[in-house]
Formats: structure tokens, C-alpha cells, sequence
């Protein structure tokens, strides 16, 4: 394995039963490889494979075919599981779900006391925690009155206690407001930026996705498409074709396209109004 992949997934496959007793392929021969300190962005509508994908990479799920790797670490190796999630944290969807503390301090240490760290040492991980997220003045407030973005931001703090050098966020952004879903993107993409933490998103949300080194598009459980922002997103006929969205930046310019009027291809919509704007002012 590559020192610089951290993460990587060798001809993966995965299956579950359904209602009815039948074996239904969820992972097809996935390959996929994670570089060490980068972003990445998991689309793909429900059902794709992405959650199931995720579980894998932190061993809560085990490949029923293929391979797993974390940092050269087998995760179908039974005595490297608690290793391999100290390596990987993952954020959920619903933080009221992953809180388990009666305050926040007391949420953070969870996991450190699972590892058996020593108190003193404990005591200068989770101010750290705290402050990374940002949190530090909630030490003693009680979680279930904190709001979901503060709680997803509690739960980040949990695993950064624990040092990981990946976080993975499986769709932890879904349940929360537009005001709350900014919050957690921005800490993700400064401790990405500031601390080297890779991180990966799975969402279904494309916004999401403008900002990453790579994006990864999953469908009916294989890698449709992989590739930085640019390329995967200008594939607009593609990704709909499987029922897909893309940035309304590249949504707006693609429609644009078809009435006549060219504007260069952009991800942001920052950019796309000043492109506007200086294609108003030439007229």
C-alpha cells in the first residue's frame, strides 16, 4: 500500500438481506483509494452504497469480499478493529444519537475513557477538543439543550479527543438547518486545512462537495465517477441520468447553456454572478 494512501478499498464487496431472505449486493468490486490529509466527497442517492461504505472503513462493517486497508491495517484482522477506530472517527447523521454524556465534558471524555487514557492527560485532550470546535465556552452545559450544529460540533470534539487521523462524516449534515450545516463544514474544511485531518463526507448534498480534492459517485453499489469537483460536476447529463444533482452554480449555467448563452464553467456562485455581470455589462 502507497504510504500516501491512508485508506483504501481492493475489489470490495458487500451484501444484505432483504425482507424476503435474499442475499442483494450492496459493494460491487470497489476500488477506491483515500490519500493521506485530503477531502473527500461522497455522492450518491439512497441505496448507492455510501453508508455502507463508510461502516466498512471503520470496521463496523467487515468486507464479505476484497479488502479494507487503514493505514496498511487489514480491518477483517479481529485485534486491530479498536486501532483501526482509533484511526477513523465517524459522525452520524443524528447527533441526539451520539450523545452520552450528561454534559458536554462528560461527553467527550466517553471515548477517552474507553481507551483508558490517563486523567491527566485526558483533561488537556478534551479542552483541546473544545476549543479545535470551538466549543470550549459549553464545557458544562447539558447537551440536549445545545442546537444540532453545536451538537454535531460536541460530537466532532469526541473524536478529535481521540486523535484520529481520518474523520468520516456519514451524512451528519442531513438533519440539520442551513445555518447548522455551515457550522460543520466549515470546522471539517479548517481541520482538514489547518490540522491535516482527512476528511470524508458522505452526503447527498452537492453544495457540499465544491470545496473537496475529490469526489466519489456512488451508484447501484460501484464508483460511477471519481475525480476532483471540476471534472465529476461538468458531467451534469451523467449524474442525472442516475438521479443525481449538481451545484446550483453549475445547475443555473448548464440551463443558461441551453438558451443560448455561454458562460465559462464555474462551481461557485460567487463566480457565476460576476461572470453574469460582465456578460450584462458587454451587452
Amino acid at each position: 500500500m502507497n504510504e500516501e494512501n491512508l485508506l483504501a478499498l481492493q475489489d470490495v464487496s458487500y451484501t444484505y438481506d432483504d425482507e424476503n431472505g435474499s442475499r442483494v449486493p450492496v459493494l460491487k468490486d470497489v476500488d477506491l483509494t483515500i490519500q493521506k490529509g485530503s477531502f473527500v466527497s461522497v455522492l450518491g442517492h439512497n441505496g448507492s452504497g455510501k453508508s455502507t461504505m463508510a461502516k466498512l472503513m471503520n470496521a463496523l462493517l467487515l468486507p464479505e469480499g476484497g479488502k479494507v486497508l487503514v493505514s496498511g491495517m487489514d480491518t477483517s484482522q479481529g485485534e486491530l478493529v479498536w486501532e483501526i477506530r482509533r484511526h477513523v472517527g465517524m459522525v452520524f447523521q443524528n447527533p441526539d444519537n451520539q450523545i452520552v454524556g450528561a454534559t458536554v465534558e462528560d461527553d467527550v471524555a466517553f471515548g477517552l475513557e474507553n481507551m483508558g487514557v490517563e486523567p491527566e492527560q485526558m483533561r488537556q485532550r478534551i479542552d483541546e477538543a473544545l476549543a479545535s470546535v470551538g466549543m470550549e465556552p459549553y464545557l458544562l452545559a447539558q447537551p440536549h439543550r445545545l442546537s444540532g450544529g453545536q451538537k454535531q460540533r460536541v460530537a466532532i470534539a469526541g473524536i478529535m479527543a481521540m486523535r484520529p487521523s481520518v474523520i468520516i462524516l456519514d451524512e451528519a449534515t442531513a438533519m440539520l438547518d442551513p445555518q447548522g450545516r455551515q457550522e460543520v463544514l466549515q470546522l471539517v474544511r479548517r481541520l482538514n486545512r489547518d490540522e491535516g485531518i482527512t476528511i470524508i463526507n458522505i452526503t447527498h448534498f452537492p453544495e457540499e462537495a465544491v470545496y473537496s480534492d475529490k469526489v466519489v459517485v456512488m451508484n447501484a453499489g460501484e464508483v460511477l465517477m471519481e475525480g476532483p469537483p471540476g471534472d465529476v460536476f461538468n458531467q451534469v447529463e451523467r449524474l442525472k441520468a442516475v438521479g443525481l444533482d449538481v451545484p446550483f452554480a453549475v445547475r443555473l449555467r448548464h440551463m443558461l447553456a441551453s438558451k443560448g448563452i455561454d458562460l465559462p464553467f464555474v462551481l461557485h456562485q460567487e463566480e457565476l454572478v460576476e461572470h453574469v455581470c460582465r456578460l450584462l455589462l458587454t451587452r
